[in-house]
């Protein structure tokens, strides 16, 4: 069985040491954001060996930033998301402080 769902899609991934990455785009079915107030890429793997697939584009899955503008029930409600940065501060570009 197989659940489908409109999530918003990483539309540029920018963190060159991610295993999910090649040419810039995230390959992991779906990626979670956030780490209390941080808007970091929690799914984030440095490994020695790249991922497999590379045909399928990612979503984000949940957000855990709550202070985001675009977080509506820990979900993100931005069309399309931007994530880069270093190893150490992979982060959500697309992120909005809330007013």
């Amino acid at each position: 069985m197989k659940i489908t769902v409109e999530i918003p899609v990483v539309a540029e991934y920018a963190a060159r040491e991610c295993s999910y990455n090649a040419g810039r785009a995230c390959h992991a079915k779906a990626i979670t954001i956030g780490q209390g107030v941080h808007p970091g890429c929690d799914t984030f793997l440095h490994m020695s060996t790249p991922a497999r697939e590379r045909q399928r584009r990612a979503g984000v899955g949940a957000c855990k930033v709550i202070a985001c503008r675009f977080n509506d029930d820990l979900e993100c409600g931005a069309n399309a998301i931007s994530v880069g940065g270093a190893v150490r501060a992979i982060s959500c570009l697309t992120f909005v402080p809330r007013l």
